[in-house]
């Protein structure tokens, strides 16, 4: 399912917050993948939620299900980590000293006492124990360490549950914020209702085409008062009263004037250009008070200067196959500084100048200190299982000096070298009687 979720286009949050804006979404992601699969198809594929995989049910219920089997797995691993680690035989049977085993080793003429301070000096809890006539002498560094990995699958739950929580209590919201503009956040009639001003767009270098920079100078306001500003950038946000203000991206806003025959204003206002027709901005206005829409397409003349196409349409009715049946009107040319009409239609549309408009995603993500808190468990199981492996050293030494050792330790450790350089100090220790 994460598969399908990263290789289809996804729906993002905005989309569910009313009907238009989900029917919007899906008709770009018919647009893109209808040609490929088919338009029934994409129908099917909308209908087992393939566009919304990580807040779908079925990805719900995996999570689920995953939750359960790593806690399971976890609790069935359990008393044998614990048996390792609190339970610790000092004293081993013969056949566990037999050197033809892996990691065994035999010296003569050694001391307990000499076992015990190498192993002392080595960084090892040392434990001897009399029995049998020898002495048993245990070694151990890191004795706990096993039990990092509940730490590591603790961070794996807290993963999931933090996914869990922001899918379904957490909010995206994608707003179109022209420069001086106001926006609200949430829904109008929200309590503590948060809207957001773009104070001041910047792009150095826009002018030539390729910006090597966008900045906003980006506030937050709640119930009108200002409760935060920041200049923002890509990868600087803006965080405040629970939510993070992204800037994603930005492009032009003409700013548009509609005013009938006695000069009544109709319109007056920015209107972000967020899609493209023929490689130019381009959007589309609905004239209030008029059963006519205008599409606007901006083209930049050789000087620099800005030019808005205006083409008035009205929609006359539905076509057989379900689309609207548009009759197109007579086209309109406009400057900055320019006010033109036509005899198609009964009022008038200027161009005061064109500004930018920023993309500002907001997000709500009440599942992220869950997610520092499973980084931090999940970090500190893998660090102590890599840098903190256990090693531990039985030996038993006879009266007669001759003593037999037994190395290990986890797999992480580099034990031939380790055990090596145990036997040369033993071997330096040695009694020369």
């Amino acid at each position: 399912m994460l598969a399908v979720g990263m290789t289809l286009r996804q729906l993002p949050g905005f989309a569910f917050r009313s009907a238009s804006d989900y029917e919007s979404e899906m008709a770009k992601i018919h647009d893109r993948y209808d040609p490929a699969f088919g338009a029934e198809i994409v129908a099917i594929l909308e209908r087992l939620g393939a566009f919304q995989v990580f807040t779908s049910v079925w990805f719900s219920a995996a999570l689920a299900i995953l939750v359960v089997s790593i806690v399971a797995c976890t609790l069935d691993r359990l008393p044998r980590l614990w048996r390792q680690v609190s339970v610790v035989r000092v004293v081993q049977p013969e056949p566990f000293y037999d050197p033809r085993l892996p990691d065994r080793a035999t010296l003569d003429r050694l001391a307990p006492s000499a076992v015990v301070g190498a192993l002392g000096r080595g960084g090892f809890h040392v434990r001897r124990v009399e029995a049998g006539g020898a002495s048993h002498v245990f070694g151990e560094r890191h004795r706990w360490t096993k039990l990092a990995t509940l730490l590591t699958h603790t961070g794996l739950v807290l993963f999931i549950l933090a996914a869990a929580v922001t899918s379904r209590l957490g909010h995206e919201v994608g707003l179109l914020v022209a420069e001086g503009e106001s926006v609200t956040v949430q829904p109008i009639g929200t309590s503590d209702l948060l809207s957001v001003k773009n104070l001041g767009f910047e792009a150095p270098g826009l002018e030539t085409g390729q910006a090597s920079d966008f900045t906003t100078d980006l506030a937050v306001y709640r119930g009108g008062e200002e409760i935060a500003r920041k200049t923002v950038r890509v990868n600087d946000p803006l965080s405040v009263a629970g939510w993070t203000f992204h800037e994603n991206g930005f492009g032009p806003a003409p700013l548009v004037v509609v005013s009938d025959a006695s000069g009544r204003t109709l319109w007056d206002g920015p209107v972000p250009m967020t899609d493209q027709a023929a490689g130019l901005p381009y959007a589309q206005l609905s004239v209030p008070g008029r059963d006519v829409g205008l599409e606007l397409l901006l083209e930049k003349q050789d000087d620099g200067t800005a030019i808005l196409v205006a083409l008035p349409f009205r929609v006359t009715g539905t076509n057989a196959d379900g689309s609207p049946r548009v009759q197109e009107l007579f086209p309109l040319a406009i400057a900055a500084g320019e006010t033109k009409t036509n005899p198609s239609i009964d009022f008038a549309v200027g161009l005061r100048g064109v500004s930018q408009h920023v993309i500002v995603i907001a997000k709500q993500d009440p599942g992220q200190g869950i997610v520092w808190l499973a980084f931090l468990f999940l970090i500190a199981g893998l660090v102590i299982s890599f840098y903190l492996p256990r090693r531990r050293v039985w030996a038993r030494v006879a009266d007669d000096g001759s003593t037999a050792l037994v190395w290990s330790s986890d797999r992480y450790v580099d034990a031939e070298r380790e055990f090596g350089s145990l036997l040369d100090d033993l071997v330096a220790r040695r009694s020369t009687t």
